[in-house]
């Protein structure tokens, strides 16, 4: 995918990436699910996509929607909207489809899209992950990957607030 027109290609309304999806499993092949809010994207979110495109032949991002960030971050949040936080992930080459969502957690997408690997980034327990279970008891499997120490768009946020 080295034509910018195919970028935003990559970035779904549920239907469509259930028929995605679809046609992924009908030729065999496995599907990693990510989510978070990349507001501001940096190299922990650059590793952990990595890493969570690793876990199978392809991976979906869903992205938190301006109104779930703000509720989960407060006010000032996000400081990229939706649509901008959508199209840079989809712009990225191990992301393979973005969809964004209204609530907030995935546990209602993940039990749509039934992914084979569900990939979050952080000292989680696999209990506190929204859609493992459900992911488990579908016979896939829940991988946590480390942080990447010193980046978070909260001290890239305060970094700027400084100066």
């Amino acid at each position: 995918m080295n034509k910018p027109e195919c970028i935003e290609k990559k970035i779904f309304l549920l239907p469509e990436l259930i028929q995605r999806m679809e046609e992924w499993k009908f030729f065999r092949k496995t599907v990693a699910f990510t989510n978070g809010v990349f507001d501001i994207l940096h190299r922990g979110h650059i590793y952990s996509l990595s890493q969570a495109a690793g876990e199978a032949d392809f991976l979906i991002v869903a992205v938190n929607s301006d109104a779930s960030v703000k509720r989960l971050k407060g006010t000032l949040r996000p400081v990229n909207d939706q649509n901008s936080r959508a199209l840079l992930l989809a712009s990225l080459i191990m992301v393979d489809a973005v969809i964004i969502f209204e609530e907030d957690t995935p546990l209602e997408l993940i039990k749509v899209l039934k992914p084979d690997v569900l990939v979050k980034g952080g000292d989680y327990k696999v209990e506190q992950i929204a859609g493992a279970a459900e992911v488990i008891r579908s016979g896939g499997r829940v991988v946590i990957n480390p942080i990447v120490e010193g980046f978070s768009t909260s001290s890239i946020i305060q970094k700027i607030n400084k100066n």
